[in-house]
């Protein structure tokens, strides 16, 4: 029987991805080129997006935004990467709004959702990792005490993306010390920052220079202070709550990587197609073929996997271990690809131009972020397959 809904939902989907494609086009590979050199913001590309309405996709209608779940914006992500562009400059808008549609109140929703629907606050950073936890998200230490009215925020936080390009900051916080809580899960605390507020007034954020995101920092809290009525839901469950940004993180991410999958599939299939040696195209050649149809493969396999997961998600299932199986999936397929592609090419996949070595380069990332390859397996060993835990 058909789905209508669901057929509905497709034919949205595909006028979505042909929107993306479209945007994309006015920014090329030279576009992009020169702002990896200059190490600098697509700042362009993102009002571009932002004005089409792609980044409050999950936003209610109510508050202006699309109202679509993440099956939708997994395409958004998807496209963007497919067409040579990045979504990493914007990508947390999407998937930070996990943590503030489920858990946040209706005051807390009504007095940012509007404005991050029409593109007038930003909500780009996500304050989690520390330099001494890494993704062990339980040992964090950033500490808010709370006097009155206000928390005041002491710690550090690393490898926070986008911090100098955003209005907010979804930030996990300690409330109470992991010694005095029955389980280190417990007594976390999500807060939402403004950091326009905050820079100079107890927040410092210090650039990082990296290979890729470009837009990389470090932020140092001293006695920040944030108003008790910036803390999305209760405190002491902050961690329960960035559960849901983080699995909508993933599985955002997997769809990246199935499109920079996509790409690097769809450049070396051209560039075979195209390229003559010893009066042949080097793609009548099985030895190019082969790889570049095992790394289709994989990109499709693990694109099943991702929307598994994003049906998942919008259906409000638990869906921890389908979203980490998909980012592993999905990061090791557009790896695959990566490393084909630059192969299929040879030395021209190195140089500029042609713009494999920047995909290359930020695709490399996914094996590492937002979690390490390592760690999902541990996840899908002990909660899917019921071993014991190796930490």
């Amino acid at each position: 029987m058909t789905d209508e809904p669901q057929d509905a939902l497709d034919d949205s989907i595909a006028e979505i991805r042909e929107a993306v494609r479209r945007l994309c086009a006015g920014f090329p590979g030279s576009y992009w080129q020169r702002l990896d050199r200059e190490r600098t913001y697509p700042t362009e590309f993102v009002e571009a997006l932002g004005a089409s309405g792609f980044l409050s996709i999950l936003i209610p209608e109510v508050y202006g935004g699309s109202g679509l779940g993440l099956e939708a914006a997994i395409a958004v992500l998807e496209e963007i990467h497919a067409s040579g562009c990045n979504g990493g400059a914007c990508h947390a808008q999407i998937y930070t709004m996990g943590t503030l549609l489920r858990h946040g109140s209706p005051e807390q929703k009504m007095r940012y959702l509007p404005k991050l629907a029409d593109g007038s606050l930003r909500l780009q950073a996500f304050g989690v990792t520390e330099p001494t936890s890494g993704t062990d998200t339980t040992r964090i230490g950033t500490f808010a005490r709370r006097s009155g009215d206000h928390y005041y925020v002491s710690g550090q936080k690393i490898w926070i993306s986008r911090a100098e390009h955003s209005d907010l900051l979804v930030l996990l916080v300690r409330t109470t010390a992991l010694a005095d809580v029955d389980k280190p899960s417990d007594g976390m605390t999500v807060l939402l920052v403004d950091l326009r507020d905050a820079v100079g007034n107890g927040l410092s954020i210090r650039p990082i220079r990296t290979m890729l995101n470009h837009a990389t920092t470090e932020l140092f809290f001293d006695e920040l202070p944030v108003p008790v009525e910036n803390r999305i839901g209760d405190e002491g469950r902050g961690f329960r709550y960035i559960l849901d940004s983080m699995n909508a993180e993933r599985i955002l991410i997997a769809s990246e990587c199935i499109g920079d999958g996509r790409f690097f599939v769809d450049r070396a299939s051209v560039y075979a197609r195209e390229r003559s040696v010893f009066g042949r195209p080097i793609g009548m050649n099985q030895g190019v073929q082969f790889p570049i149809a095992r790394a289709h493969i994989a990109v499709a396999a693990a694109a099943e996997m991702v929307r598994k997961a994003a049906k998942m998600f919008d259906a409000g299932t638990a869906c921890g271990t389908e979203a980490n199986m998909a980012k592993l999936l999905a990061s090791e397929a557009s790896w695959q690809a990566a490393d084909m592609c630059v192969q299929t090419h040879g030395g021209f996949g190195f140089a500029e131009e042609y713009d494999i070595e920047r995909k290359f380069r930020e695709t490399r990332l996914y094996q590492v972020a937002p979690i390490s390859t390592n760690l999902i397996l541990s996840h899908v060993a002990t909660h899917a397959l019921g071993l014991p835990k190796s930490f």
